[in-house]
């Protein structure tokens, strides 16, 4: 079944309740697509299977960079892990190298 790498939605069993109130068991599935998505901070492009829903909030949010950044860690999938890892230190890496010129 699919899954988003970046939010965890996944299928969701739910009731299609009747008139009569006879309640019908049904799967509603996520619109899960496969995209490449550009990586300014690492400066790459990454594959990832993502929700319709999560790429519109990559755009509202502005860049992937800053959604992944603020994700939690318990939504998102190992892949999604270490590229929010490989993130971070590229940017301490930065930071740090911000610090010694500044000095």
């Amino acid at each position: 079944m699919p899954r988003c790498e970046l939010t965890g939605k996944a299928p969701e069993v739910k009731n299609l309740v009747s008139h009569s109130n006879i309640k019908t068991k049904s799967v509603a599935i996520p619109n899960v697509q496969q995209k490449r998505i550009f990586s300014p901070l690492l400066g790459t492009m990454v594959n990832l299977k993502l929700a319709a829903s999560t790429i519109r909030s990559i755009d509202h949010v502005g860049s992937f960079d800053k959604f992944i950044l603020n994700q939690p860690d318990t939504k998102l999938s190992k892949r999604a892990l270490t590229l929010k890892s490989r993130m971070l230190r590229k940017l301490r890496g930065q930071s740090g190298k911000k610090k010694k010129k500044a000095e």
